[in-house]
Parts: structure tokens; C-alpha cells; sequence
């Protein structure tokens, strides 16, 4: 993606302003983050609806950190569909983020990371001791249903830590209220990729979307039954389009590892797909344009359907449990089965259910991010802020931070270890060798995540 020219600092752009543009970086470490931290950079820069609000137009710089999920070209490209762009974008490792933040002067970063990213790069900016630093953003993508506390606690020590619902603000604070940490960094708002247009039945549009999960359900068992009941409910209902929405192409790594993917599992159908089931790509709100039923077992798909009032449910053939999350949908009237679905049944969501999950539809959704703004702009007009204290610290958990940091090569203290500093701008030649080098060692690893493991596991299993 090339960059674009920024005039943030064009003298032309300052005398007609008064003020330089804000300076935003996005640092994720995944497709799916990348989408989340881009949207959230925007809507917390947009002009606000109500109170609040920084009124300089912002440019915005994406940071893609090195790793076995870095986007591909591809992905960043359906992202951007979604209107997940920036003006940059560019890859870069811990210790060259750490760089990036020293020397080119941001004044809001948003950590769309994984928790033990997000912690190992708080205290890698704390370490820079910088005399004016920037606002520090974070949250999560989707649905919480996992590692609450774990999860919550890695991402202590941000200024705003953003809840995507008011039932999930909620818990945020117990947990750091429980600990003992400041609960102040917590913001209401929402996921930043809910929109589109409220659903509308169309003459002689009969739609069933299954939106697929990387890692959920995991087991060969539990995927290939999905697919299975996939094509038994597109042979029952000829006259039906059925889609399989996948989040990648094989071979491509999103926020979880997928070992199974559903391409290959297709592959091996007796008999084949029926005519009327296809496998299909592309960002969710567009496959939504045209779905008439939703189908998922946790997806966050389900709550961009809800919002806009597709009819939805939520799959209980596996079971209703923690480790495939659609508990997080108990009393939410969305959990059925596979059984009810080809009979014809619709579930009804639960509308006590919707309000405090933040996907109520209406004009609730165009101030849910005002409260943030409002916050991150009062922090910009605050003067230097005061230093970053994460929850954990080398005190206060010894024998966790270590590791945490060391997976980035950072020492205890936040510093780049040895050999770990940021390179220096290859030359054009050079470049080009290191990032087919890079690619092709990416590639490998996804090869042996997914073709490889599997064959050894069940060597195993012997």
C-alpha cells in the first residue's frame, strides 16, 4: 500500500488551521486488528456528534508488527475496504516501533495488539522516558469470552482502554477494581466496524451465511461436522443460496492460528459442495448486504448482524461452553441448533440483551465513540502526561513480565536487548532480498502450522 502525502506539517495547512494535524499511529499485529486499530483511529479523530473532541484533522500511520501474523497485501486490501485505511503503512519490529514513537513525534498511538503486545510495548515506551509522550489506546476486537483478567491486566497501564459495550465496561472495572489497579483508563464505546444499512428482505433473495472461525470450534471432528450440516442444509433447500464466509485464503494467518482450514476440509467432501453452497471472501459488511440469516458459533460477525437487524443465530450443536464462546450469548434468545435452522426457525434476539451489548440499532451507535473522544482530547490538552504505570511491574510480578517482555526482545527494564535494535533502511535491492527471505520463512511457518502439526499429531495419536 503506498503512502500518501501528509500535510500535516505544510506551513499552507498550519496558517489555515493554527495547529498541525493530529499525528496517529496504529500498531496491530494481525488482520483483524489492523481493522479494529484503523477504524478506532479514525472514529476517535472524526469530528464528534456531541461532547468534546480534538477539531484537527489527523493523519494516520500504520505500523504492522513483524510477526506470523502480519497482514498480507490481500488482507490489508479487504481492510481497507472496510474503510480501514491509513495514509502509511509500514512493517516494523517492537524495537523499531519503540524508534518509530521516539523520533517521529505521535501524538495518540493505538495498540491494536494481543494483551502480552500491548504490555511488552507500554513498558518499552515507559523506558524512553520521553519528555512529552504520546496518548496511549487500547482495547479489543471482538466478543471477550476468554482470559478476562489476563487479558485486562496485559493492557493496564494505557490511558484508554476501550470497552466495546456497556456490559463489558462493566466488568473491566470489577476486574481492576479487584486488584487494586486504576479503573480510570476504562471508556465506553463500541466496536468501530459496526454500520451499513438496516436489513431489508428482498423479493426472491433467499440468503444463509455461515461465518466461519479460525480456531473455534478446533477439533477436525467438530469443523467437519459444521461443514457437513453446511452442505445437508443447502441440499434441503436447493432454492437457498448458502455461503461459507471464510476469514482467510490458506496459507494466510489472521488473529488465531487456523490448522483446519475449511477450504481444505471442502476439499475432501464425498461428492463435493452442492451448486448452490460457495465459499466466499471479503469484509463482513459487505457478505452482509445480501444475507437474509447469519449463522455462527461465536463469531463477532454475530454482532455486526444484530446491529443492523439481520436475523441471527447462534449455534448450540457443540455444546454451549466457554471454549467455543457462544456462552457469551446465554440470554441473548440467539442459541439454537442446526435441527431448528433447517425447519425454519428465526431466532429473536433479545432487545434487554442488545442494549448492553452495544448493538442496539438506531441513533445510540453515532455518539458511542464521543465519550472516548472527548477523553483522548482532554488528554491532548493536558500537557505532558504523567509516566506509564502497567499493572505489572518487575516488583509486583517477577516471574511473569520477564517473559512477557522477552517474547518481543525487550529486557525486564522495557529496553531492546542486543541485536534487537531497529535496522537500518536497507537499500532498494537489499530490501527486496530480506522481504522475500522474510516471506518465504512466513510462508513455511504457516505451511508447518497447517499441513505439517496435523500429520504429526495424529502420528501421535497412533
Amino acid at each position: 500500500m503506498p503512502p500518501r502525502t501528509s500535510d500535516a506539517a505544510d506551513p499552507a495547512h498550519i496558517a489555515a488551521t493554527g495547529r498541525p494535524a493530529l499525528r496517529v499511529a496504529v500498531l496491530a499485529d494481525s488482520d483483524t486488528r489492523w481493522k479494529w486499530g484503523a477504524l478506532t483511529a479514525r472514529r476517535l479523530t472524526a469530528p464528534g456528534t456531541g461532547s468534546g473532541g480534538d477539531a484537527r484533522p489527523a493523519e494516520i500511520s500504520g505500523l504492522l508488527l513483524r510477526g506470523r501474523a502480519t497482514p498480507t497485501p490481500r488482507q490489508l486490501a479487504e481492510a481497507g475496504e472496510a474503510g480501514a485505511d491509513t495514509d502509511r503503512v509500514r512493517e516494523v519490529t517492537a524495537a523499531g516501533f519503540l524508534h518509530a514513537v521516539r523520533d517521529e513525534g505521535y501524538d495518540v498511538v493505538v495498540l491494536a495488539l494481543v494483551g502480552g503486545a500491548v504490555q511488552a510495548m507500554l513498558h518499552g515506551l515507559a523506558a524512553l522516558r520521553l519528555p512529552r509522550r504520546p496518548v496511549l489506546v487500547t482495547g479489543y476486537v471482538g466478543v471477550v469470552y476468554e482470559k478476562l483478567a489476563d487479558g485486562l491486566l496485559l493492557r493496564h497501564g494505557a490511558d484508554v482502554v476501550l470497552a466495546n459495550s456497556r456490559h463489558d465496561a462493566e466488568r473491566f472495572r470489577t476486574v481492576y477494581e479487584g486488584v487494586g489497579a486504576d479503573a480510570s483508563a476504562v471508556t465506553e464505546a463500541a466496536l468501530p466496524f459496526l454500520g451499513g444499512e438496516p436489513y431489508r428482505p428482498e423479493e426472491g433473495r433467499d440468503t444463509v451465511v455461515f461465518a466461519a472461525q479460525p480456531s473455534v470450534p478446533a477439533s477436525r471432528a467438530e469443523r467437519t461436522y459444521l461443514l457437513r450440516r453446511l452442505v445437508g442444509h443447502a441440499l434441503l433447500h436447493p432454492d437457498r443460496e448458502v455461503l461459507l464466509k471464510l476469514r482467510s485464503k490458506p496459507g494466510e494467518h489472521t488473529t488465531h492460528i487456523e490448522e483446519l482450514p475449511y477450504q481444505r476440509l471442502a476439499e475432501r467432501l464425498p461428492g463435493g459442495a452442492p451448486p448452490n453452497l460457495r465459499l466466499v471472501y471479503g469484509h463482513m459488511g459487505g457478505v452482509l448486504d445480501r444475507t437474509d440469516l447469519l449463522v455462527t458459533v461465536s463469531s463477532t460477525a454475530a454482532l455486526e448482524s444484530l446491529h443492523r437487524g439481520v436475523p441471527t443465530a447462534v449455534l448450540s450443536d457443540l455444546g454451549v461452553r466457554e471454549a467455543l464462546g457462544n456462552h457469551h450469548f446465554v440470554g441473548s434468545g440467539l442459541i439454537t441448533s442446526w435441527d431448528r435452522l433447517d425447519g425454519g426457525h428465526r431466532p429473536r434476539p433479545d432487545e434487554e440483551w442488545l442494549a448492553g451489548q452495544g448493538v442496539a440499532a438506531g441513533g445510540a451507535y453515532a455518539t458511542a465513540y464521543d465519550t472516548a473522544r472527548a477523553r483522548v482530547a482532554d488528554l491532548l490538552a493536558a500537557g505532558p502526561l504523567p509516566g506509564i504505570a502497567p499493572y505489572y511491574t518487575p516488583a509486583s510480578a517477577p516471574g511473569y513480565l520477564p517473559g512477557v517482555l522477552a517474547r518481543h526482545h525487550l529486557d525486564p527494564e522495557g529496553r531492546p536487548m542486543p541485536g534487537a535494535m531497529a535496522p537500518r533502511e536497507p537499500g532498494r535491492v537489499r530490501g527486496a532480498v530480506r522481504g522475500t527471505v522474510r516471506n518465504a520463512a512466513r510462508g513455511a511457518y504457516r505451511h508447518g502450522v497447517q499441513r505439517v502439526a496435523p500429520v504429526i499429531r495424529r502420528m501421535g495419536e497412533l
